[in-house]
């Protein structure tokens, strides 16, 4: 989660996503996707605007919402509960920071100290030097195999817009975009899909990288416009607001055709959705 500042269809058939191997390693240690891989490609899930959502990043996942699309941390949750929810026709988002350093998890010792940037605003995290694109690819090449080794459909990859913020490192928007689309390209060759996190800025460049958007306060920032060129693909906008009630942002994201939801800051189980548009 990147902002403190702040900073879908049902499964009908589960397409090959995850009968294809994690792919062979290269010289430098980065992974390459096979070429059953690069076939899924053209299979990848693609949810429309206005896809019904739950967002849950701490606790033990309530997997009993009625919803198409849940999205959870890769790192916490196994396989099981992805299967559980393949088992109700969920689609499966699974989160992971790719843009800054977490000290909990399990491959933390794998980051070098001379790519750790400032804190984000989290505790325990700390930005990227996003271009590092030869140290980070085989990094984010092991997280994503573990989330379509847990058959995840789709990836949220988050601190995504390092260059925007105080991160210690000279980042440019040419940098950012070379990493994002780096991101975008290890997701899609493990066959699945991917989500833009904020980064508001840069959709323009990047909307045809990426599968949906992930966004957070745009409406407390007034920035829910800039997510219009995902809705003009047919890509859907999971939006989060955290300090805005719902009859105050729900009309302006419901008529965006947003997947809109108010959601604690530390995106435990509660939601509270916006009204079917009519």
């Amino acid at each position: 989660m990147t902002r403190l500042t702040r900073m879908a269809a049902p499964l009908a058939v589960l397409p090959l996503l995850f009968a294809c191997s994690a792919g062979s390693a290269d010289a430098d240690g980065s992974s390459s996707p096979s070429g059953d891989e690069a076939a899924v490609s053209s299979e990848l899930w693609t949810p429309e605007p206005g896809t019904d959502w739950q967002w849950q990043l701490i606790g033990e996942v309530d997997t009993s919402v009625d919803v198409p699309v849940y999205d959870i941390d890769g790192f916490e949750n196994d396989a099981a509960v992805v299967e559980e929810l393949h088992a109700r026709d969920v689609r499966v988002i699974c989160y992971i920071s790719a843009g800054a350093w977490e000290d909990f998890r399990p491959d933390a010792d794998e980051f070098p100290e001379e790519i750790l940037g400032e804190p984000n605003g989290w505790p325990g995290e700390r930005w990227l030097d996003v271009r590092a694109l030869d140290v980070l690819e085989p990094i984010m090449a092991e997280r994503f195999d573990m989330c379509a080794d847990k058959g995840f459909d789709a990836v949220e990859p988050d601190n995504m817009d390092a260059y925007a913020n105080d991160s210690g490192f000279d980042i440019t928007a040419e940098d950012q975009l070379a990493f994002n689309r780096m991101i975008a390209d290890l997701a899609h060759a493990r066959g699945l899909s991917v989500g833009l996190k904020n980064d508001l800025d840069q959709i323009p460049e990047l909307v045809d990288d990426y599968d949906f958007a992930v966004n957070e306060q745009c409406f407390e920032w007034d920035e829910c416009e800039a997510l219009t060129p995902f809705v003009e693909a047919g890509k859907a906008v999971f939006h989060a607001e955290y300090n805005v009630p719902t009859e105050e942002f729900c009309p302006t994201t419901t008529a965006l055709r947003l997947s809109s939801l108010l959601k604690n800051l530390d995106l435990d189980v509660w939601r509270e959705t916006c009204p079917a548009a009519a």
